[in-house]
């Protein structure tokens, strides 16, 4: 799937908005064919380690399709919460 057809994460998603947040992307993955759902992070600039929560309940809403999570363009910082969480293998770029 290239970037064109990724759904791309809002500008911020923090705990404040996290709900809404993970409601908008749920409906958007139902939209979704094929084996691999991407997700662009690049737009993400305002985040907390609700972001990571919100990811790993996609993905597991994916799993339960039959389908699985890509991040593609996840910002460096969203990349080290991912990795000191121990959740980094589990949220593939």
């Amino acid at each position: 799937m290239s970037d064109t057809a990724a759904i791309p994460l809002p500008e911020q998603l923090t705990l404040s908005g996290a709900a809404q947040t993970l409601q908008r992307l749920r409906e958007a993955l139902l939209r979704q064919t094929g084996p691999t759902v991407v997700l662009n992070a690049e737009p993400l600039r305002v985040f907390d380690t609700s972001a990571v929560a919100v990811l790993l309940e996609l993905r597991n809403a994916l799993l339960t399709q039959g389908k699985t999570l890509q991040v593609a363009r996840m910002p460096q910082r969203l990349r080290a919460l991912v990795t000191l969480y121990g959740v980094a293998e589990l949220l593939p770029a």
